[in-house]
């Protein structure tokens, strides 16, 4: 299954706005929510535009609720949750759906992980049947456990290990993270993956695959009234989870002085990684740090890659890439200097970048660009209504408000230029981050 890339997921570029109140962002998403006496949080949003309805099912589990010793657990449930159930037998679950003229898909984070099932309108409690029979009859055997086992530690040799530049992330958070499990990646690793029992699995499973841990999230060609009764139907009486759902409890230390190391791997040209603390998601803060990321590296028109890539031609390509995350996260700056350049000149030239941004305030034409940049941005990443699902499910997740679906470019309006500077002073000190030279082996 795919993986979430800090975005949600994008659709085409505008359906209708019928089913929406203009507002300041482009299109106010109207929904209704309720929620079930298990703890099961629901979400509706109603959009008839076309006869198609998607059932989206969020838990806030991720790769940060790995236990210490067996990571990767969540990455390995977004796969083994398609094995089978009670009712569904092994490997009919992508099969039903297709049947149906539909599709499906999942992926994790550090955070959540997401399943979503996209099917004609005319299917919808079969979608809901789906969801609700995973969630309460799932079978965890040692068939499937197996399965799943070669599947995912395949992956991990596809994707990460064996594939350049694949081990990245992954070097670059063990350094940062010293005490927080942010410090190992969404895969985990493959002794972990391979060691576990199918006990260990069973009691992850039972903490963090119930219903009061997750939000359901029903969107496109509804009547809700009756969607609410079909809701009713197949999720009420599944059982609320009865163990206590943990989630850590430790808060990573800002670093007070700079660690530099070397990473060699299969690759044809070095890399030069920054990695600096991002405040969590959601804070005054973290919208100030987003802006600045776009300031710095989004588009051809952006401040790094007007400086180093077109004018002193000293860089393939840099960029500024803000990995938001529910616990203190990593702005990430990362560059591929140009043939026969050093990556000492790449980075210095970052550096005077940076700088910059701490000594000046940028202009009011740049600040008003960026604004123009985010709803954009926002607008476009909500377009389909697999992408609203999954956005709705995901600010309730993460921020106990779905409407903050409907609030983010007031976050952004409410940011000054004084923010800018002051978080990049604040947050990218050469003292508090993590620099890592990603080299090629030596023939």
């Amino acid at each position: 299954m795919k993986k979430m890339n800090l975005n949600f997921l994008l659709g085409l570029l505008f359906v209708s706005i019928l089913p929406f109140i203009g507002n300041g962002q482009g299109a106010r998403i109207e929904f209704t929510e309720f929620k079930l006496g298990n703890g099961l949080h629901v979400i509706l949003h109603q959009d008839n535009t076309t006869p198609n309805v998607v059932v989206d099912i969020m838990y806030h589990v991720g790769a940060k609720n790995d236990y210490s010793g067996r990571t990767g657990f969540a990455h390995f449930f977004e796969h083994l949750m398609f094995e089978g159930s009670k009712n569904i037998g092994r490997g009919e679950f992508s099969e039903i759906v297709e049947k149906a003229g539909g599709e499906l898909n999942a992926w994790t984070s550090f955070d959540i992980t997401n399943y979503y099932v996209y099917l004609p309108s005319n299917q919808l409690e079969l979608g809901l049947w789906l969801e609700s029979e995973r969630l309460l009859h799932l079978v965890i055997d040692s068939i499937g456990v197996a399965t799943q086992k070669s599947v995912v530690t395949e992956e991990m040799k596809q994707t990460r290990d064996n594939r350049p530049y694949g081990r990245l992330l992954t070097e670059t958070l063990k350094r940062s993270y010293t005490v927080h499990p942010y410090k190992s990646d969404v895969l985990g690793l493959d002794e972990h993956i391979r060691s576990a029992t199918t006990e260990d699995i069973k009691a992850f499973h039972d903490m963090y695959y119930v219903p009061n841990n997750a939000v359901l999230v029903i969107a496109g060609d509804i009547d809700l009234a009756k969607t609410k009764e079909l809701v009713n139907k197949y999720f009420g009486d599944i059982p609320a989870g009865n163990k206590k759902i943990i989630r850590p409890t430790v808060s990573e230390p800002r670093r007070t002085s700079e660690v530099r190391d070397t990473f060699t791997d299969n690759i044809q040209l070095p890399a030069i990684i920054h990695a600096y603390p991002l405040p969590p998601v959601g804070s005054r803060d973290y919208y100030a740090m987003d802006m600045l990321s776009t300031l710095l590296s989004d588009g051809q028109s952006s401040r790094m890659y007007k400086k180093l890539v077109d004018e002193e031609q000293t860089a393939l390509t840099v960029q500024a890439i803000p990995l938001g995350l529910e616990d203190q996260g990593l702005k990430i700056l990362f560059g591929i200097p140009n043939m026969g350049i050093d990556p000492e000149t790449l980075e210095q030239g970052i550096d005077k970048e940076l700088d910059k941004v701490k000594n000046e305030l940028i202009s009011e034409n740049e600040f008003q660009k960026l604004l123009n940049q985010k709803e954009s941005d926002l607008v476009n990443s909500n377009t389909s209504i697999s992408s609203r699902a999954s956005s709705l499910a995901n600010y309730f997740t993460m921020y106990k408000d779905a409407d903050m679906i409907n609030k983010q470019f007031a976050k952004y309006q409410a940011v000054t230029r004084e923010d800018i500077q002051r978080v990049a002073r604040e947050y990218l000190k050469k003292e508090g981050r993590v620099v890592l030279y990603y080299m090629p082996k030596a023939n």
